[in-house]
């Protein structure tokens, strides 16, 4: 099927004789690989008699050799369809992978954001994007992580034409109350030690519809009004992702603590936060050295941290 589809990816109509001529079988199979595109990867096909077969959109596919030829030197594997690239990366390192490599997919069929939320993932639309790296040296190495990949994810959105892209604590990118990127870190091994620690990132880019969002989200097309090239992406990502990482591991997080809280839309504000059934109501502080959540509750400065909390903001805000 994705060789009938790097066929039909340019846009343009493709007769059912010239695909079956091209592909070696007949237009009746050619129709059947057809349906099953529309089908599995929920593709729209436009089919004209007299003129045959058309994607409704061009299709730009992730291609690994235009990527290892640009960005860092991580070797980047390119899946078609996988659970999620979290879990992949991770099966990887159980495989005896060397840290550090990318893991990039055209769509994921159990994408996951934190506490356990389904990630929506259309197939060559998005971005799907896990990077694994090695942590030796203890816990320094992993404090305020997540925010980190925030700042970068943060940097590559602006300059894709995003500019009013923010930070939602701890692990969201958000245009206005809308999400437009989500980051899951999932660590494997001893934290004390020796651990691999996997950076999930997906990024809305060229999503246009999605019914299944059972949130408030834009993408970089419908906030730039284009459609952006998701290699150049993945290369723009690497890149910022490399220089923030570098910073992180010299200097610790206290060097980007001011630039992450500069960028945090809810600063100042009024939220509710949420661990399982209990809710703490505070103003929002900041964050500290090592980044964790500053609370102004009831008068008194608090300070929380944790990959189950969940803040939200406040009906009085």
């Amino acid at each position: 099927m994705l060789t009938l589809l790097n066929l039909l990816k340019d846009g343009r109509f493709h007769s059912g004789q010239d695909l079956g001529a091209a592909l070696g079988i007949s237009r009746s199979a050619v129709w059947k690989q057809l349906q099953h595109l529309e089908a599995d990867l929920g593709l729209s096909i436009h089919k004209v008699r007299g003129r045959g077969y058309q994607l409704a959109a061009p299709l730009m596919l992730l291609d690994s050799l235009t990527i290892s030829a640009m960005a860092p030197s991580w070797p980047v594997t390119v899946l078609d369809s996988v659970d999620s690239t979290n879990a992949e990366a991770l099966r990887a390192i159980g495989q005896g992978g060397l840290a550090p490599f990318l893991v990039l997919a055209e769509r994921q069929v159990s994408g996951r954001g934190r506490r356990g939320r389904k990630w929506v993932s259309p197939f060559a639309e998005n971005l799907y994007y896990s990077l694994v790296l090695r942590i030796d040296g203890g816990m320094r190495q992993l404090e305020g992580l997540s925010l980190v990949v925030g700042l970068a994810v943060l940097q590559a959105l602006r300059n894709f034409g995003v500019p009013s892209a923010g930070l939602k604590w701890p692990n969201d990118v958000l245009v206005g109350s809308k999400k437009i990127a989500g980051i899951l870190l999932e660590l494997v091994g001893d934290p004390a030690d020796v651990c691999h620690v996997v950076l999930g990132i997906g990024i809305n880019v060229n999503m246009q519809l999605a019914d299944e969002v059972d949130q408030q989200w834009t993408s970089i097309r419908l906030e730039s009004g284009k459609s952006s090239d998701r290699n150049a992406l993945v290369v723009e990502l690497s890149e910022q992702l490399s220089a923030y990482i570098q910073r992180h591991q010299a200097d610790g997080f206290s060097v980007l603590q001011a630039e992450w809280e500069a960028n945090h839309l809810w600063q100042d504000r009024p939220v509710s936060l949420i661990a399982g059934s209990s809710q703490v109501d505070g103003v929002v502080l900041g964050i500290d050295s090592q980044g964790a959540l500053r609370l102004k509750v009831s008068g008194v400065e608090k300070v929380f941290s944790g990959g189950e909390l969940s803040l939200r903001l406040r009906d009085d805000s």
